[in-house]
């Protein structure tokens, strides 16, 4: 088995809809998925907040790379260009930890670190973690900490900056989207 902890986020063109697309990419895989919030953008560079939601998926057939690849084609499908370190993006999808049979996979390829080296940084990625797995864990600095005391220790701005939104992702084994409102439109925050 190889399990998946993403971070998706977006901020370019329908923001919820290429977040949904993540999760209708791993269909039957999905074991959770958090709520979505709306966060500033993280990293300097002025742009429109992002929409960010955690997904937890399954697959037996997929290795840490594996699920690397997929992340870049969900990215790609979603016209994502690389223009800018922490620019505006349509789509990004970070593998946050991922496990097999051997337990919790580690990586230092340029490509694919694992854990990610900086989610315990950002409150944008434990908040959401933290809906699907509230008792979750991290290894940072070679040493297991839970994800509570992680986001505890960020300053209170950076955990206020994170904003539950009135939507919701679904899949298959998950609760329906949120339904539009009067006006045909879904709520965005």
């Amino acid at each position: 088995m190889s399990r998946a902890v993403l971070s998706i986020g977006s901020n370019i063109g329908d923001r919820f809809a290429h977040l949904q697309s993540v999760v209708d990419t791993l269909g039957p895989r999905v074991v959770a998925v958090s709520a979505v919030y709306s966060t500033a953008p993280w990293g300097g560079v002025e742009q429109q907040d992002f929409l960010n939601a955690v997904v937890v998926a399954e697959d037996s057939t997929r290795s840490a790379h594996d699920w690397l690849l997929l992340g870049r084609e969900l990215e790609a499908a979603a016209d994502r260009v690389r223009v800018q370190r922490w620019g505006p993006r349509s789509l990004d999808v970070d593998i946050l930890t991922c496990c097999d049979a051997a337990g919790e996979v580690r990586s230092d390829d340029p490509e694919l670190t694992l854990p990610h080296p900086r989610a315990h940084q950002r409150a944008f990625v434990l908040v959401p973690w933290l809906d699907v797995e509230g008792d979750g864990e991290l290894t940072v600095g070679g040493v297991r900490r839970r994800l509570a005391d992680l986001l505890a220790e960020l300053d209170p701005a950076e955990r206020g900056g994170v904003r539950r939104c009135d939507l919701s992702l679904s899949a298959p084994t998950l609760s329906a989207p949120t339904p539009p409102d009067a006006s045909g439109r879904r709520r965005e925050c």
